[in-house]
């Protein structure tokens, strides 16, 4: 069995000016991603393989959240994540190796996408209409090779977002 990690980057802010891949993260998107990586070290949801989108705010998002790990991985930086449709992250994902927990730090729409295109049907509801800024999908799938991912395979084995950890909207 091979584990799926799916993470949104978190919270960004929309500086004036600013082109999208060079946006930053809000305050409260850097209280999500720290909440998230500690979140990660406490229920042992560590990554053996990272691949994070090159948007500023998507390795803001992993520099946060890793800031406190024990150990981690050094993530390959991967432009096909950056406003990829879920088809083009499910490609990539058929050409890792078979490390797992696998994680993917991407943007919407192409996360939430992913997640309902690798759900079954009763668990899709768990993750839309909406996929929060920070959110966290742990994905079990029964296969022994990335190559072997198909739609509807995965079980969704826990959905946790920020805010269910205790971090609030606030002030900016």
């Amino acid at each position: 069995m091979l584990r799926l990690l799916l993470l949104r980057h978190a919270k960004s802010d929309w500086p004036e000016g600013v082109p999208d891949p060079d946006r930053p993260l809000a305050a409260r998107g850097r209280r999500g991603a720290k909440a998230i990586g500690a979140y990660m070290v406490e229920e042992a949801l560590l990554p053996a393989r990272a691949i994070v989108s090159p948007a500023r705010r998507t390795i803001e998002t992993w520099e946060i959240a890793t800031k406190d790990w024990p150990t981690h991985v050094q993530p390959a930086y991967e432009h096909a994540i950056y406003e990829a449709p879920a088809e083009n992250l499910l490609k990539l994902i058929r050409e890792q190796e078979a490390l797992s927990p696998l994680l993917l730090v991407g943007h919407n729409p192409g996360m939430e996408e992913l997640a309902a295109l690798l759900l079954r049907r009763e668990q899709r509801a768990k993750v839309l209409p909406k996929y929060p800024t920070g959110a966290l999908a742990v994905i079990d799938m029964p296969i022994e090779s990335w190559a072997e991912l198909r739609p509807g395979c995965g079980t969704l084995e826990r959905f946790v977002t920020p805010r269910a950890l205790g971090v609030e909207k606030g002030k900016e």
